[in-house]
């Protein structure tokens, strides 16, 4: 089409129709008058076909066909970037094409221009790469819950290392000495952690329950999800039935599920009947009016009759509260460890319980705590990391920015007998500086896992590594969790560049499959090591070691938003 407007649409014959002479179709102009022109042009050929536009009728669908092509091209994938698109070159652009991979040769259309990027979508694949499959998910493409199941879950891992290693690059002109072997595990069934969308849609025949379409605020008509629990997906269809029947369905936005271990194992076998079951279902309702009796009813029924509890959220997720049975809880254990942890349905944990597994043990193996050592965990959370650190015999401070997880941690320990090693304080990392932290000081050892934004003003607060005239304050290593490489390659920027650490090694944490999202782990050590040891001795093997795999997103949303 690009080629039919050059060669015949130029001259008197292109003019006549107001099509620019020395291209028909200027590429650096915007939008809307590409359309103007590409819709001149559709009427101009049906013209020399011999038929007058103005009496011809076209369909909105024709229409469309005809402009789509207008924009399509051909082009070669080089890569893959942060968010999964196969990126190409045109005319010297960057363009992101959607459902393309890294090395195959694509038939492609425009969807939005920009004066430096174009973003696309493939329409077919005339190469394709080796590993690219079928999509399991028969939502996959409308879903916005997925963007890489058209790719084999060794391609996924690979593409991600590859976005890691490219963001420490270019973002933070920093490399890692060493890769750690990629974390990675079973592809399905491993969200545990989910919110679903519930929107009465009358076109759609009632209730719809599942993810976000695609770049939408619609909800996908979804009737089955590989990647939740089979139980959980099991329950979509019966969901929809359960809400069409409530008296609020109008007034029931959203779902959030919950997976674990039961906190009570007889009560959760007692009330379900599923005792061969070892994880507990918790749906939390966020609902906008209160039940009526009939309601409740419905849901103790649905609740008995699918082994699942359900919880009742009226406000922010602080209220969110048991309903049916009224004593269910949850909990997830770290059995290397020796210990277990419980969480409210609507509090931060892993969503994928069994690789999180893996990368406690990654971390403490990397960051190797020994009895007596003075450590700090940044962002600690429930205590994911807290609580395993404390079992090794080293004193470690939890810092984290919610009251409500504080509170929850200090819990854990207890329940663990883990207090007289920890200590938990509320502050607001976001806002730590070189005064407040010295507070903390001396720590021999830190853990960072902060949220998607990620701890900047932390390292620029730590005192320099090779401070000899301070060598009491400084810190001999740092385990970097990061869930953004964007944010950790800017913060190892700082770390290697401001603060005299060196990037010992790096890896990717396969946590959210067929996503795009990266987690990954860093190891920091000082440049010039002040102290005898460190990574490159006394845990080497940690490096080397491929990680055992588990037997099967990590939501980004910690909050931090008090003063110390």
């Amino acid at each position: 089409m690009r080629t039919f407007f050059t060669r015949h649409l130029q001259g008197e014959r292109g003019e006549k129709y107001g099509v620019p002479s020395q291209e028909c179709l200027h590429w650096d102009q915007s939008d809307s008058e590409i359309l103007h022109h590409a819709r001149i042009v559709l009427f101009a050929a049906i013209s020399l076909a011999g038929k007058t536009p103005g009496t011809i009728r076209l369909s909105c669908q024709f229409q469309r066909r005809v402009l789509r092509r207008a924009f399509m091209f051909t082009a070669t994938i080089e890569s893959l970037d942060q968010e999964g698109r196969g990126i190409a070159r045109l005319d010297g652009k960057t363009v992101f094409v959607e459902g393309a991979l890294p090395g195959e040769t694509v038939v492609a259309h425009i969807l939005k221009r920009k004066p430096s990027w174009e973003l696309a979508r493939a329409e077919r694949v005339l190469t394709a790469n080796p590993d690219r499959v079928t999509p399991r998910c028969p939502n996959f493409g409308v879903c916005g819950g997925c963007s890489l199941q058209h790719a084999t879950p060794a391609l996924q891992v690979a593409a991600k290392q590859r976005v890691l290693e490219d963001a420490l690059q270019r973002l933070g002109n920093v490399r890692a000495a060493q890769l750690l072997p990629p974390i990675h595990g079973p592809a399905w069934g491993y969200r545990y952690r989910a919110r679903l969308s519930v929107r009465h849609v009358l076109k759609k025949g009632g209730v719809l329950v599942g993810f976000h379409e695609r770049k939408s605020s619609y909800v996908a008509d979804m009737r089955e999800c590989p990647v939740l629990p089979p139980t959980v997906s099991a329950l979509l269809l019966p969901l929809r039935e359960l809400i069409e029947s409530l008296s609020i369905r109008d007034r029931l936005p959203q779902i959030e599920v919950a997976v674990g271990e039961p906190l009570h194992p007889s009560s959760q076998a007692t009330a379900n009947g599923l005792a061969h079951d070892p994880l507990a279902y918790v749906l939390v309702l966020r609902i906008l009016e209160a039940l009526s009796s009939s309601d409740e009813a419905l849901l103790r029924a649905f609740a008995d009759r699918h082994g699942i509890a359900f919880w009742l959220q009226t406000g922010g997720p602080d209220t969110a509260h048991p309903f049916h049975p009224p004593d269910s809880a949850l909990m997830y254990s770290l059995p290397e460890f020796a210990v277990s942890l419980p969480f409210a349905p609507t509090e931060f944990t892993q969503v994928n319980h069994d690789i999180n597994r893996v990368l406690v043990r990654r971390a403490l193996a990397l960051l190797d705590p020994q009895p007596g050592e003075r450590i700090a965990d940044f962002f600690c959370g429930l205590g994911n990391f807290t609580l395993p650190i404390a079992r090794s015999g080293a004193h470690v401070t939890g810092i984290e920015g919610s009251p409500a997880l504080v509170r929850r941690a200090e819990q854990g320990a207890q329940r663990n007998g883990l207090m007289e090693r920890c200590t938990f304080l509320c502050a607001n990392l976001f806002e730590t500086t070189q005064t407040t932290l010295p507070l903390l000081l001396p720590l021999d050892k830190i853990l960072i896992d902060p949220p998607r934004e990620g701890a900047v003003e932390l390292v620029k607060a730590l005192p320099h590594a090779n401070d000899a005239s301070n060598k009491s304050a400084a810190v001999r290593r740092i385990v970097y969790v990061s869930c953004n490489p964007a944010t950790l390659a800017r913060d190892a920027a700082v770390l290697v560049h401001e603060r005299g650490y060196a990037l010992r090694a790096a890896g990717v944490v396969n946590m959210f499959p067929h996503t795009a999202h990266v987690e990954s782990i860093a190891v920091f050590e000082p440049d010039t090591p002040l102290f005898p040891g460190g990574v490159g001795e006394e845990g080497e093997k940690h490096l080397s070691a491929p990680p055992r795999e588990p037997s099967s997103p990590r939501c980004c949303n910690k909050k931090s938003g008090l003063l110390p």
